[in-house]
Formats: structure tokens, C-alpha cells, sequence
């Protein structure tokens, strides 16, 4: 009898031994699997992305030739710089393109780069007019020269005619003492009064 005990517990102690082995692999599996499943997944690049210009970045400015211009920017990538200027009667207006997103300064000090850009802008002297001078702004003076601003496009100057002038008023003689003298030289003095009426009468208009 003791010997049939003692086979018993042997083999439930086998039975458990056993269950414990299977679950262990089950969860070690389990895990390897959770790993594959994370290496299979796409890496997202976290690099700087190109920052568009903003929706409504425009700004005034008076230039070294007292010029009175104004400018705006639009585009996302390729960014068009849109100039307006006025000089006297003269009316001019250009476009400048650049990419400044391959600066590396400019995502994340963007508006610092614009406002030096707006001080670029007025210390031009020929705005509109040098197609090989490009437009900089210091924190990216030494990036590619494509990120640079460079003329692309000029609109023909036009010129606002002065207003018309008013003609002169030309100076009117009276006729009024030449009809007082021939009233003298005809008339009696009792009659210059009436001379004079009738004299006034025939040659009212200015002389």
C-alpha cells in the first residue's frame, strides 16, 4: 500500500512539472513574438521638416532711394517675395524666389530670419533691378545660394501723370473808362450820364 502511495504523488508531481514546463514556453514565445512585431513596424522620421512661410507675412518699407515699397511672401516650398514700389510719379514691382527650408537655421528661428530680411529689403539700393545680387538674410549668409532670394520676375515701370494744370485767368480790361471818355468827348457834361448809359449799353463786354 505505501508503495502505491508513493507511485502516486510521483506522478502527479510529473503532472505538474509538466504543466509548469508548457506555460513557460508559452509565455516565452509569446514575448519573442511581441518583439518581431515591433521590429516590423516603419521608424517614422522625426527629422526638422520644412517650415512654410506664414499665411499672411507681408511688411512696408521706405529704401536707401526713399522708395515706398511693400512686400508680401506666399508658397511653401519655393517662396515667391512679391515687391511694390513707389518713387515720385514712378510705380515699379518685381518678384524674388528662394527656398530658404534648406537653410538649417530657418525652422526653428523662422521669424527671426524674416524680420533680418525685412532690414535686407531696405538697405537695397536698385530694388527690382540687379538680377545677379541675391537678397540675404544673416542667419543664413552662408547656406546654399538657392536658399537665398533672387530676381525672377520685373513688371514694366509705369509712371502716374501729374495732375493737369489749370490755365492761367487771363487779365480783363474794363471797358467802363473808355466809355467815360467818349462820354466827356461827345457829351456835354449835363449829358455824360446819359452818353455814358448808352456807351455802357453798346459795349458792355471786357475790352
Amino acid at each position: 500500500m505505501a508503495v502505491l502511495t508513493n507511485i502516486s504523488l510521483l506522478l502527479a508531481l510529473a503532472c505538474v512539472s509538466h504543466q509548469l514546463v508548457l506555460s513557460s514556453c508559452q509565455k516565452t514565445h509569446g514575448k519573442k513574438g511581441s518583439r518581431g512585431q515591433n521590429k516590423d513596424k516603419p521608424v517614422q522620421n522625426m527629422g526638422p521638416q520644412p517650415k512654410p512661410a506664414p499665411a499672411r507675412l507681408k511688411g512696408k518699407l521706405v529704401t536707401t532711394d526713399k522708395s515706398e515699397c511693400t512686400w508680401s511672401v506666399t508658397g511653401n516650398d519655393l517662396l515667391t517675395l512679391r515687391v511694390t514700389c513707389q518713387k515720385g510719379v514712378s510705380r515699379f514691382s518685381c518678384e524674388y524666389n528662394a527656398r530658404p527650408s534648406i537653410c538649417p537655421q530657418y525652422s526653428s528661428k523662422a521669424e527671426l530670419y524674416w524680420k533680418q530680411m525685412a532690414r535686407a529689403l531696405k538697405k537695397q539700393q536698385s530694388l527690382c533691378q540687379e538680377s545677379n545680387v541675391p537678397i540675404k538674410a544673416g542667419l543664413c549668409r552662408r547656406a546654399a545660394k538657392d536658399a537665398h532670394f533672387r530676381l525672377s520676375h520685373v513688371q514694366e515701370k509705369t509712371s502716374t501723370p501729374p495732375p493737369p494744370t489749370q490755365p492761367e485767368p487771363r487779365a480783363v480790361k474794363s471797358c467802363q473808362d473808355d466809355n467815360m471818355k467818349r462820354a466827356e468827348e461827345y457829351c456835354s457834361n449835363s449829358w455824360s450820364s446819359v452818353c455814358l448809359f448808352f456807351f455802357t449799353m453798346v459795349q458792355d463786354s471786357d475790352c
